[in-house]
Formats: C-alpha cells, structure tokens, sequence
C-alpha cells in the first residue's frame, strides 16, 4: 500500500541532544563496562554509560552500542545510516523518552566500538542483533533502519524469528542497486568501483579527509561556519544548549564514524551497492513500514518504490516535498507507527 502525505503537519525537527565530551574520547576498552556473558544486563548509571556500552560477543568481537530516550520503555534497535555509528539516535533522544521508547542504537562492525570484521556480509547482522537482544533480555522489539541502515532491517526481517520482531521499519532507506541502477549518481557509482576495485587507496584517501578534517574543526573560519549554520536550524529541543556545545555534538557524531579509520566505511561502500545476499520477494515479514521523502535525492523515490512493491508486504507512505534529511521532522508520527499505543500500554502494564 503507497499513502502519501503533505508536509502541512509541521512537526518540530528532532535536535541532538548534549553529552558529556569526555564519553567521545573514551578509546580505552578498561573504561567500557564489557559483559562477561549474554546474559549479564549492563546497569544504567550515567550519560556516558548509556551512549558507550559494549558487548562482548562469542566469537571475541566487541558489538558497541548506546541507549537514548526512556529507559524502560518499549524497546526499538536502530540501526545507523553510512556511514555514522550508534550515536546518530541521539538525535531523537527527547522524541523517544516522550513516546515511551528505549532506543537501542548500534555500531556495525568496524564503526565506532564494534570490532570491524574483514569480509562482513549484510546477511551476518541479524546474528548480532539476536545476541544483543538475549543479553538486554528483550523477548520482542522493534527494528528501524535509517539510510544505509535499511538493508540490515530487511536482513533481519528476512533472518530472525518472526515472534521477536513487532515491526520492521526503514526510514529515508537504501534500496539496492537493481531497483533501478539509472537513478544511482554518479559520484555514488564512482564511490562504489572504488570501493570494490581499489579499497586500500580509496582508505587512505578517506584517512587523509577525517584527518585535515579534524584540524579544519578547530580553526576558526569552520566553527564560525557550522555555527552559523547551527544557527540557522530550528531550535533545539533544550533551549539551555549553547550554539558551541550543539556544534561540539555534531563533530562527535561526524568523527565517531571512523573513530577506528575509514576501513569500515570501505567496505561498506561496496555491500551496499552489490547483492544483499537475499531476495527482497524471499522477505515474509508482515509488515515492513517504509517512510520516504518524495524529495530525496540521496535515494530517488523511484528506487524506492520499486522495492516496496518486490517486497511481499510493504506499507509505503511518501511525504510530498520532503528529502533526505527533512524527513526526520515527522518522526514523532513514524515513531506512533511503529510502535502503536497498545503496544506501549501492554509494556507498561507488564513491567510495572
């Protein structure tokens, strides 16, 4: 089913909300409360704790992730765009604790504290997302996938049982390559033959731009820039945030991503644009809710709508004028899609 809506709604846009900036700098893993089993459940102490938890998974490799919004609310694991790392859900931290939702963001592998792991398949995430579920102890959530988190949404709608899962969302989401190659850019073409055929210069030359580009930062003419940019933005949730601290928050967000260097990025770049490893048809989950902005020009809407309808049962719903990057001002709306009042409610009722 396509539904299309105006942008006539006018919801506030969703703001990063500030955490402490030593959480950022925190590399050594003595300071991450690893778990020492899939069953021990990390205690919610401080901001920083939230957003930098770890698991340490059965195979030796470190799964990073960080929670935000209410912390015993219905659970949603999402999954980050490309490339970035779990604390892009930061930006919906004031949206989830009104909603009643506990945002679980993750890092994939090799983003932010997850381990990178060479030769990751898209088709190997819904193994990790089970086993962070065990370890939370969270016998059903919801999954949404932001951008180029989608595939591994519909992964995990196409691999995990059926009964864990309450709804499968993909917000402003990737869509393969095949569901029409015509539409795809030319510098996302470029970026996927170098991915594929010259991965090593094309990490270096990656290495290279985060570097110049933490300098760049701290000079003056770029702050003056993003604050001015800042600035212009709707305002945020928390009106006591200084311009300095919201812009101290979104360089985190920007570098975190390749806090262990671009070879996540890298390989990334070419799973995307290749096969998924599964048959968007084989996909029997019912139902996958796709949120997309008729706009967008990161992934034409198009594309889009040719996966829906591959999909044995997509529920589309297209926002008129919206892109890639506004689309995030109705997420109180996706959110009440996703997860239902009824769903919320019986939560409540059975963790009292």
């Amino acid at each position: 089913m396509v539904k299309t809506c105006s942008t006539s709604h006018g919801l506030r846009k969703s703001h990063l909300k500030v955490t402490n900036s030593i959480a950022y700098t925190m590399r050594a893993w003595s300071r991450i409360q690893l778990s020492l089993s899939n069953k021990a459940v990390p205690p919610v102490a401080t901001e920083a704790t939230r957003t930098n938890q770890a698991l340490s998974l059965r195979d030796g490799r470190i799964l990073g992730f960080a929670e935000y919004g209410a912390p015993t609310g219905f659970p949603v694991l999402y999954f980050h765009g490309f490339p970035s790392s779990r604390l892009e859900g930061s930006g919906v931290e004031g949206n989830a604790r009104r909603r009643g939702l506990r945002i679980i963001s993750l890092d994939r592998p090799g983003y932010g504290l997850s381990t990178f792991r060479q030769n990751q398949r898209i088709t190997d995430w819904p193994g990790d997302v089970k086993s962070l579920a065990d370890h939370l102890r969270l016998p059903r959530f919801a999954v949404l996938g932001g951008s180029g988190g989608s595939p591994y949404a519909l992964a995990c709608a196409h691999a995990l049982p059926h009964d864990r899962l309450s709804a499968v969302g993909i917000l402003a989401g990737a869509a393969p390559w095949d569901a029409g190659l015509q539409h795809v850019s030319t510098p996302r073409r470029l970026l996927s033959w170098a991915a594929t055929s010259s991965p090593t210069a094309l990490g270096s030359v990656f290495n290279g731009i985060i570097g110049v580009s933490r300098w760049a930062a701290n000079t003056s003419p770029v702050t003056r820039w993003i604050d001015n940019w800042l600035e212009k933005q709707e305002s945020p949730e928390n009106s006591d945030l200084s311009t300095k601290q919201r812009r101290e928050q979104v360089l985190a967000m920007a570098f975190e991503a390749f806090a262990q260097g671009s070879a996540a990025t890298v390989q990334e770049a070419s799973l995307l644009s290749h096969d998924w490893g599964f048959r968007l048809e084989d996909v029997s989950y019912d139902k996958i809710q796709i949120w997309h902005g008729e706009k967008d020009a990161n992934v034409p809407i198009e594309m889009i709508r040719n996966m829906a309808e591959r999909l044995p049962h997509a529920d589309l719903r297209v926002y008129e004028g919206e892109t890639h990057y506004t689309l995030s001002r109705h997420i109180d709306e996706i959110f009440a899609e996703l997860v239902p009042d009824s769903l919320i409610q019986r939560h409540m009722r059975e963790n009292r």
